[in-house]
């Protein structure tokens, strides 16, 4: 008989082991705002503090140019008028006219009270910061959606 030549190769199948501490990195790396966040963000007074924030040289366009629906600073105007067009901006908005989930939406769900149907919300492009400023100085309820 003839002697089988060994190989300390592995099959191919088996050539790369499953790397499982890169994953949390890799799941992690762009993470955004989650939408009840965003919400919180989209009340007049926090949505007049992201769009007119100082200058910050650490984040993109010094964090001049932000949307606050998808919560990402742009480099500058003309970047965040094409972001505004973008399907992930659209698919973003139509997200958020749901209201957020609720602890109190979660007991329902579990039995504890009765169903109540989330609200909708009419969610608007954000507006340019004149006109923000403009509604924010003459608006007195500063908790209003923008």
């Amino acid at each position: 008989m003839a002697k089988k030549k060994s190989t300390n190769r592995k099959s191919k199948s088996h050539s790369h082991k499953k790397v499982s501490h890169l994953h949390k990195i890799y799941k992690t790396k762009r993470k955004t705002k989650d939408h009840d966040q965003i919400h919180q963000d989209l009340k007049l007074k926090n949505a007049y503090e992201l769009i007119n924030q100082t200058i910050d040289h650490d984040v993109p366009g010094a964090a001049q140019n932000y949307c606050v629906h998808c919560a990402r600073y742009f480099i500058d105007e003309v970047a965040l008028k094409e972001h505004f067009r973008t399907k992930l901006h659209k698919r973003r908005m139509k997200a958020l006219e749901t209201e957020p989930y609720t602890q109190e939406e979660a007991r329902r769900a579990a039995g504890i009270g009765s169903f109540i149907a989330p609200k909708k919300f009419e969610i608007k492009t954000q507006p340019d910061k004149l006109s923000l400023t403009k509604t924010f100085e003459q608006t007195m309820d500063k908790d209003i959606i923008i």
